[in-house]
């Protein structure tokens, strides 16, 4: 009981620390199956090597966050040994629900996608029946399983992983004891070997997404200055047009609705969903001009830098659905605010 209650606090530990680290978790992402199959034996009483019992299992789970997760596994066991003859196919089947931990993620962080190795202890409680076992009746009884996976992901995506598991199981209120104890000598050790496939999330990938969190202070100013800006080109359109973006052939057809805004995280030139909804209402072939600015924190060179990527990033959207980019240009700093913006001048 004390190892259940140590686990436990350990998993609330790690949900607290990476709850807002991911993005939101729909009822059905994160989830897996795999299969598992490999041998165990009695951990006393027994020779390991001449004893083995051999079994195969399978598991359904599904990750809450990075690093906590629950998993209902069921595994059946087909030799005799070292008890007497069941005459039976199966000799046992023992299923429980299993806690994951991963270790890897909780301690090191977790990196937008599993790294290539990874270390999950698993620790769970389950019902064992025995067919046959003792003068020919069948047995039920309480077990727990305490183990630890290591786990390599693979594929394109990380959507697969194998892992091999030693692991330990114990009888907690059978063989002929009384009460219900964790007792060495009504275990077995067990080691195991799997694959798991991960099923694709509503995130477009089959794993954890990273979220990206923005300041609302900072939101609220990006909305602020959109609106400013708005508000001039409504009074005086052409002027503010020269300021932002270089004269374009006829500019005297230049108007409020010919523009679009697209905004940016602090040091960011990614586009975010919002960004890509805004530049996907430019119709294909339509000619556009692009201006990047940053805002005034950081030096002017890096602020050069920053504001051409973000005019850059643009343009190869907006190449990518038929709209023709005359011009991408980065501007650096435009005033005393805040304007982490790329402006689109649709002709």
């Amino acid at each position: 009981m004390k190892k259940l209650i140590l686990l436990f606090t350990a998993t609330l530990m790690a949900v607290s620390v990476n709850a807002q680290t991911v993005t939101e978790s729909k009822t059905f992402d994160n989830f897996y199956i795999g299969i598992n199959g490999g041998v165990a034996t009695n951990t006393k009483g027994s020779a390991w090597m001449k004893n083995l019992n051999p079994n195969a299992g399978l598991r359904i789970g599904r990750w809450f966050t990075p690093v906590f997760g629950l998993a209902v596994e069921s595994n059946a066991y087909f030799s005799n040994k070292p008890g007497v003859s069941s005459g039976t196919f199966v000799r046992a089947l023992n299923t429980g629900l299993l806690g994951t931990v991963n270790l890897s993620n909780w301690f090191g962080g977790y990196t937008g996608e599993p790294r290539t190795f990874e270390v999950i202890p698993v620790y769970g409680f389950g019902w064992c029946h025995t067919f046959n076992a003792y003068n020919a009746k069948n047995l039920n009884m309480l077990t727990s399983k305490a183990g630890i996976d290591f786990a390599f992901n693979f594929g394109s995506a990380k959507q697969w992983q194998i892992y091999v598991e030693p692991s330990v199981i114990w009888d907690l209120n059978g063989g002929g004891y009384n009460g219900v104890s964790y007792n060495v000598n009504r275990s077995m050790v067990q080691l195991n070997a799997g694959i798991v496939y991960k099923f694709g999330n509503s995130n477009g990938t089959h794993n954890f997404k990273i979220a990206q969190l923005r300041d609302q202070s900072e939101i609220d100013a990006l909305n602020s200055q959109v609106n400013d800006l708005r508000d001039q080109l409504a009074q005086k359109p052409k002027e503010v047009i020269r300021e932002v973006v270089k004269e374009a052939p006829a500019p005297e057809e230049v108007r409020v609705e010919n523009l679009v805004f697209v905004t940016f995280a602090q040091g960011k030139s990614v586009l975010n969903k919002e960004a890509k909804k805004a530049l996907d209402s430019v119709i294909s072939g339509k000619h556009v001009q692009i201006v990047g600015t940053a805002s005034p924190e950081g030096g002017a060179e890096v602020n050069q830098k920053l504001s051409q990527a973000r005019a850059n990033v643009v343009a190869e959207y907006l190449k990518t659905k038929g709209v023709n980019v005359d011009e991408a240009t980065g501007k650096g700093v435009q005033g005393a605010t805040s304007n982490r913006l790329a402006v689109v001048y649709v002709k």
